[in-house]
């Protein structure tokens, strides 16, 4: 998007607009030259700042001239925190799911399951409970936000074997 210093407008790419009664067309900004658009008085928006994610923070946006600044306000801690415990759920039962049926079997045939695959399983598991219980203990969104950032799930020990040649 730019910026026109001399009728404070904002153009996005794209677009057709006017400037002093021309009509410049839609592919104007992307064929022009940096000193085309200078010549007309349009400077690029520059964001000042990033957003942030919009999972645990309200993202608003401003503008001024050529700048664009985001105000990066964070949401209810209780509904951030409800809303790590459904991922951190959602993702443990995603990441258990298809060695489900190991389980299944083993309970049906009394027979164990494989001692690296009852290991990951249970890793996974703990994996989510020390989450939940961190971001139970999280004081901020920051907080949340960080923690769900540094989740390490286990890899599976399907995942781990090599490829036979």
């Amino acid at each position: 998007m730019f910026y026109c210093t001399t009728t404070q407008q904002y153009i996005r790419e794209g677009n057709a607009f006017e400037i002093n009664g021309v009509q410049y067309p839609a592919n104007w900004l992307n064929l022009s030259s940096p000193q085309d658009k200078t010549a007309l008085g349009l400077e690029e928006v520059v964001a000042t700042n990033s957003p942030a994610n919009p999972q645990y923070y309200w993202v608003s946006e401003s503008l001024n001239g050529a700048e664009l600044t985001y105000t990066n306000t964070p949401k209810d801690l209780t509904t951030v925190k409800s809303g790590a415990f459904s991922q951190v759920n959602e993702t443990a039962y995603t990441i258990l799911q298809p060695s489900d049926w190991m389980v299944v079997k083993a309970f049906e045939t009394s027979t164990p399951i494989n001692a690296d695959w009852n290991a990951w399983r249970a890793s996974i598991r703990a994996t989510a409970d020390q989450t939940r219980t961190a971001v139970t203990s999280a004081t901020d969104v920051d907080a949340v936000a960080q923690i769900m950032g540094n989740i390490v799930w286990a890899k599976s020990p399907a995942a781990l074997e090599a490829p036979q040649a």
